[in-house]
Formats: C-alpha cells, sequence, structure tokens
C-alpha cells in the first residue's frame, strides 16, 4: 500500500489520525524545527506555519530546502492573511504554493489531493546516496557498493531512516516512532532484532557495516 505522509508545524499535526482511502494510507506528523522524528515515507506534503514558537515560518521553509530528507516535499506556507507581498517572501524562501489560515483537516486533504499525483511522480525518482550506500525509493532497494542488499520491507525502511539521520544517536524509542510503529505497543529490545538482521544483510554483501551501538542509548549510522 503506497502511503502519503504530512507533517504540519501546527498542533493539527499531532490531533490528526492517519486513515486508508482508495489503497493510500495517509500519515499525519508534526514537525518541529530540527526536521522529522519519523520516516518520511512516500509523497511526503508539509504544511509550515507563518509563525512558529521558535522561529519564523520563512526561515522553517528555508531549512527544509536544504534538509535532504525533504528535498522533494510540497511545502505549502499556511498563512495569516492574503497580503501580496507576504505571499512573495513564501514563494521566495522555497514554499512551492500558500493559503490562509487556520487548518482544518478538510482544507489540508482538499490541498493534498488536488496536488497528489504530479509529487508521487517526484518521490518515485528519489535516490538517496551516502557514501557506498544507495537507496532507491523508487524500486524499494537499497545497493551496497553497487551490489543488491537483500532486505524485508522493515528493514529496509530502518536502513533507510538511519540514513537519513547519519551521525545522529537514535534511541530505540526514537526509531520505533521513526518507523511509525506506535499503533500497537513493542519492545524496545524488538530494535536489536531488527538491527541485527540489518547488520547480517549487509555483512553478506561485503559491506562493514556502519551501524554502532552505543551502549544503553542506541544507535547510529556512521556517514564516515
Amino acid at each position: 500500500m503506497e502511503t502519503v505522509t504530512i507533517f504540519l508545524t501546527a498542533e493539527l499535526g499531532e490531533a490528526l489520525e492517519s486513515f486508508e482511502h482508495e489503497g493510500t494510507r495517509f500519515v499525519f506528523a508534526r514537525l518541529g524545527a530540527d526536521g522529522p522524528d519519523r520516516l518520511a515515507e512516500g509523497a511526503v506534503w508539509v504544511f509550515v506555519d507563518w509563525v512558529l514558537p521558535t522561529m519564523a515560518g520563512l526561515e522553517m521553509c528555508r531549512r527544509l530546502r536544504a534538509d535532504p530528507r525533504m528535498q522533494d516535499a510540497h511545502v505549502t506556507m499556511v498563512l495569516e492573511c492574503g497580503d501580496a507581498e507576504d505571499r512573495r517572501r513564501a514563494l521566495q524562501a522555497g514554499a512551492d504554493d500558500y493559503l490562509i489560515g487556520p487548518l482544518d483537516r478538510r482544507s489540508v486533504l482538499d490541498r493534498v489531493l488536488a496536488l497528489r499525483s504530479p509529487l508521487e511522480q517526484r518521490h518515485l525518482a528519489k535516490v538517496l546516496d551516502l557514501g557506498p550506500l544507495t537507496i532507491d525509493m523508487g524500486s524499494l532497494q537499497a545497493r551496497w557498493a553497487g551490489k543488491p542488499v537483500s532486505l524485508r520491507p522493515n528493514e529496509f525502511r530502518l536502513l533507510r531512516f538511519l540514513a537519513e539521520n547519519p551521525d545522529r544517536v537514535l534511541t530505540r524509542q526514537a526509531l520505533i516512532a521513526g518507523l511509525g510503529k506506535q499503533d500497537s505497543p513493542i519492545d524496545e529490545r524488538t530494535v536489536d532484532v531488527w538491527i541485527g538482521r540489518l547488520r547480517r544483510a549487509l555483512e553478506a554483501v561485503g559491506a562493514e557495516p556502519p551501524l554502532r551501538t552505543v551502549r544503553s542509548v542506541g544507535y547510529v549510522y556512521d556517514s564516515a
């Protein structure tokens, strides 16, 4: 099933529940100043408020455009009014379009559904390169130094999430949340099983796994 991820800087991102529609799963999440804390699967939309608690929405927009995880996201700036100068500044900061807030579930979905197809095509062409590791989102295939890595779907998503957060120590709970596994409680030690399978898959293609264990904390993907 295809997934569409919708991030919002507003509290609405925490209030909306995931749902399925015509074979597609729509997932909502809150976006903070440090970027996404969960895997941005499928086509990605971001709704950025003009005013944020710790920064201007324009600065958030610029950060998103510099974040490799969000390069292909469709960014909509949520304006407080229809001022022409605000619209111009939003587009200059990297927004794809804009709308007037406040947002509700219907206005978010109306915008996403209207623009969904073009962005899905951009997502399918996305490839992540990190040293010898290449992750092809369209084919759901990972390669190490050109060799295909045999991965189950969960291991592929785990590798992608780690690779999209290189050199950052991720706790077991952060990995569970990042993969969207919060709906049914998962024992944190299950993450150790996931990591073990991922390491063995990388070793099978002659890779020296870049996954480092930080004792009593979690795991980190070392990019160098």
